[in-house]
């Protein structure tokens, strides 16, 4: 029992050892991009892995305001946010009933969806592009977001549909029970117990859309309405670049990443200890 003790311990070590070390290799470019943030061009070649000489939130300012980065910023958060609201209200509705009610050709609708797993959109981007012109609808934010939504329902309904498939059938006859009608036990009954996998599919296509260049790039002309990964692409000259501005503008975007993943982390956290307590 002792030598088996020692072998757990040691193995329990040798992961965290990993874990911590790969932790770091994640973490250290964003440190290093934050750090870089705070100094000048001239600094940044002369120091790129030190400490900067003062905190001086002036490269931020100018980035927000001259570069134009807080309008890409605005930009990203309206379509992103908008986006995933989207996709979590069709993917939640469409894996509800496709989980929970039996039909002629539901079977073959949830194939469709999980076709568009295996068929990577880009791929069809010349007929999305033709499609998206010839209904006029290049070089505005509901051409954006309608792709974005259809990127991200296969994914979305493919997680949402197992959690709802798994929720016993006594929760939904009791709830008929005391005349709930299906719509009441989607929003009542069923979004509360899938939080989890919400709050996944909210992760995962909020990093995807902010952090998207092809799709902006290449339906959206108007410098206006670029997002931050198309915006950023103007920090860099055709000749010069200025880098300062381009490591505020990079930290600036880490910032609702960050943000969004703790938030839904603890409530992927609390729903998975309430689905234990029902």
């Amino acid at each position: 029992m002792n030598s088996l003790s020692k072998k757990i311990k040691f193995n329990w070590i040798v992961v965290h050892l990993l874990l911590i070390a790969y932790s770091l290799t994640v973490v250290y470019p964003a440190i290093l991009v934050i750090f870089n943030s705070f100094k000048s061009t001239s600094e940044i070649f002369a120091s790129p892995y030190g400490l900067p000489k003062s905190f001086s939130f002036t490269n931020y300012i100018n980035a927000w305001n001259e570069a134009n980065f807080g309008v890409y910023f605005k930009n990203s958060i309206f379509v992103t946010a908008i986006s995933v609201f989207l996709v979590l209200l069709i993917a939640s509705l469409a894996a509800y009933v496709l989980a929970r009610f039996k039909f002629k050709g539901s079977f073959v609708i949830y194939f469709l969806f999980l076709l568009g797993l295996m068929l990577p959109i880009r791929l069809a981007i010349i007929p999305l592009y033709i499609l998206i012109r010839d209904l006029g609808l290049l070089d505005t934010y509901t051409g954006l977001i309608l792709v974005y939504v259809a990127s991200g329902l296969s994914f979305s309904i493919f997680i949402l549909y197992t959690f709802f498939k798994s929720i016993p059938d006594e929760m939904v006859e009791a709830a008929r029970i005391e005349g709930a009608n299906s719509f009441q036990i989607y929003y009542k009954i069923m979004l509360p117990l899938v939080r989890p996998a919400l709050s996944t599919v909210a992760i995962f296509n909020f990093m995807s859309y902010w952090n998207d260049f092809f799709f902006p790039y290449i339906l959206i002309k108007d410098e206006s309405l670029y997002t931050v990964p198309v915006g950023i692409s103007n920090f860099f000259g055709e000749y010069t670049t200025d880098w300062s501005l381009l490591f505020a503008a990079l930290a600036l975007s880490i910032i609702p990443v960050v943000i969004v993943f703790f938030v839904m982390s603890k409530q992927f956290i609390e729903g998975l200890t309430a689905g234990a307590m029902k």
